[in-house]
């Protein structure tokens, strides 16, 4: 009769490790893509599925790219989670670049997206909302008039100012609106506005100064839609300068 072999840790241990070198040792990120792929909550494409060449995305002196996928580029560019009302160059670059797809923009080869529940980004455990399918489709199709737009939002892109900039960190929604303090972070503060619009002729049909009080600034400059001259319902004869990102004054 065969003797049975008493197994000892040291060769258990030895029959794990046989294991893992034989799949390979999975990190965080590869874990989450493949979980939220069997989910099908998410495509697993990188870069590679558009890009051939990593060197043409990235400028002459960017150190050498090994790995075509976000995941990767999120580990020196970290996503800035703070939401200040600030210019974010690489954010703007690579947003800009894929919002000029228009329609055909698809946001979840670098986010996850689950709706009513996640948006992050691809490798990332951090979500910034939980955007309904009618928030996503806004979201895609504000991004290609930041990207390509006449509205105040492509005059933003412009100056390298993203989403998070106006918005905060938390994934915009439909129903979004801005407070005055948000805009001033930027352009204010108040006073200093009042003084670069007030006009020679006629310093009492001052925008920024208005004789209804402080008003929300987001009655004319409207960010993703033709921004208008408010004073102009009332006083339709007034020479007014035309609003950037928006219609001529009369």
């Amino acid at each position: 009769m065969a003797r049975i072999r008493k197994i000892t840790f040291p060769m258990l241990l030895t029959a794990v490790l046989i294991w893992l070198l034989s799949w390979g040792f999975p990190t965080g990120n590869a874990d989450a893509a493949k979980k939220d792929a069997k989910a099908g909550k998410v495509k697993t494409e990188s870069c590679k599925a558009c890009h051939n060449d990593p060197s043409s995305l990235v400028p002459k002196n960017h150190p050498a790219v090994k790995v075509m996928d976000i995941a990767a580029c999120a580990v020196c560019h970290k996503p800035d989670k703070s939401g200040k009302a600030a210019p974010n160059k690489f954010s703007t670059r690579i947003h800009m670049a894929h919002a000029k797809m228009g329609k055909a923009l698809d946001c979840a080869v670098c986010h996850n997206w689950q709706a009513g529940e996640r948006f992050g980004l691809r490798g990332a455990k951090e979500s910034w909302g939980k955007p309904a399918k009618e928030d996503m489709e806004a979201m895609k199709e504000i991004m290609g008039s930041w990207g390509t737009g006449t509205f105040m939002d492509a005059l933003h892109g412009k100056a390298n100012v993203t989403c998070g900039s106006c918005h905060g960190s938390a994934a915009p929604k439909l129903e979004d609106t801005l407070d005055n303090a948000r805009c001033l972070s930027c352009h204010g503060p108040m006073d200093r506005l009042a003084a670069r619009s007030a006009p020679g002729d006629f310093p009492e049909r001052n925008p920024h100064k208005s004789h209804l009080g402080e008003i929300n600034c987001t009655v004319c400059h409207k960010a993703h839609a033709a921004s208008e001259t408010y004073c102009l319902q009332c006083h339709p004869k007034f020479l007014m300068k035309k609003i950037p990102g928006g219609k001529a004054g009369k």
